[in-house]
């Protein structure tokens, strides 16, 4: 028994296979890439389903295999053998082009993830630049979309989303900018080694709670599922989609939640950064930040399962009068404290303050009035006569 143990601890502190050579880092970080979205992102699809019916008091999925954790290969089979059906009067370019749009960008966001400190694909300086330019490219593909289906719905969805989309990023560059100003670097790995003893979410609350917000909206979930919701456009820009474009589009949306989950996990919780040193093997560091990942993968699932949806004037205000103006607060105070060479404690009290305004901002906006109960009819007086 002894013997196993010191291998397992082999394992995770000192690899077999030296994983700070570049074509070894590349390679593994292309196969968990691969990994990730096959088998990751269809049981993504298994787990959100399962905290959803939990949620509404349901079972969820329970009848294809084990606790139904056959379903998402079910549902794959499913879409695979519909049928691809294209409107006779949709554009074939545009039709043919949009699924690329939305579908390659998510994936060359992963370009410049550090799963661990020796495991990434590529090493860029401006890495964090690159994640927020790759990720905001998919505006392209749902105007595509709207447009090459010839259809009202369709489009009305895509111009909603481009706006969305457009919008929401302005705040979540602005935080990032923050996050910047602090750490005096682009390279999400540097941000990351930065965090070795607190990690940023403590010195920039509510940067985070910005970046959290526009997350949530850049992946177009509840509440901001404008450009697809139901009730309103007929299921929007997809609505024209079938069989495997459809799926495409759905593993886009998760792949989107991965990349932001990563991204919220590295530039705020530290990535594999924790406060008892970095002497810890690769496993552990992986462990630290697939955990800190799937925080914010529940965090999104628990939001689309209790929140409704806001209507569009809600959605485009929030952006333009709230987010953005608490993000420019963000990078004034942070600029106070460079300049000036405030303490670290000044940014706690004062970003801390400003996201607590916030949330009481928020809170008071969404307040409905307090409604008169109504009298039971045994204590109802009595109907006067009008005689």
């Amino acid at each position: 028994m002894a013997a196993w143990t010191g291998r397992e601890t082999m394992l995770l502190s000192a690899p077999a296979i030296d994983i700070s050579q570049p074509a070894v880092s590349a390679g593994l970080g292309i196969f968990v890439i691969t990994l990730l979205m096959t088998v990751g992102v269809a049981y993504a699809t298994w787990y959100e389903r399962k905290i959803v019916a939990r949620i509404q008091q349901r079972l969820g999925p329970n009848r294809a295999g084990p606790f139904g954790l056959l379903q998402p290969i079910a549902d794959m089979l499913k879409l695979l053998v519909k049928e691809d059906l294209r409107p006779a009067t949709a554009d074939p370019i545009a039709w043919e082009v949009a699924v690329f749009g939305i579908f390659v960008p998510a994936f060359l966001a992963f370009v410049a993830v550090p799963f661990t400190a020796d495991w990434l694909i590529a090493s860029l300086p401006l890495s964090l630049i690159y994640l927020l330019s790759v990720s905001g490219l998919s505006f392209i593909g749902f105007l595509m979309a709207g447009w090459g289906s010839d259809s009202k719905y369709a489009l009305l969805g895509g111009m909603r989303a481009a706006a969305q989309l457009i919008s929401y990023e302005i705040p979540l560059i602005l935080a990032m900018v923050g996050l910047v100003m602090v750490t005096h670097s682009a390279d999400v790995y540097a941000i990351i080694l930065f965090q070795d003893k607190v990690p940023l979410i403590v010195w920039q609350p509510l940067g985070f709670l910005i970046f959290l917000t526009a997350s949530i909206a850049e992946l177009e979930r509840q509440p901001f599922d404008i450009p697809t919701g139901e009730s309103e456009v007929a299921g929007g820009v997809f609505i024209e989609f079938s069989g495997i474009r459809w799926s495409m589009f759905q593993l886009t949306s998760y792949v989107n939640m991965y990349v932001f989950s990563l991204l919220g996990a590295f530039v705020f919780l530290g990535g594999w950064e924790w406060p008892f040193g970095r002497d810890i093997g690769w496993g552990y560091q992986l462990l630290l930040t697939v955990t800190k990942m799937s925080m914010f993968i529940v965090f999104y699932v628990w939001i689309r399962a209790t929140l409704p949806r806001l209507r569009v004037d809600q959605l485009m205000t929030y952006a333009w009068k709230v987010l953005i103006p608490f993000a420019l607060v963000q990078i004034f105070l942070n600029g106070l404290v460079i300049v000036y060479d405030l303490p670290d404690v000044f940014l706690l009290v004062t970003s801390g303050a400003g996201a607590v305004a916030l949330v009481t901002l928020v809170y008071r906006s969404v307040r409905t009035a307090p409604r008169k109960p109504l009298q039971m009819y045994s204590s109802a007086e009595p109907a006067r006569s009008v005689v």
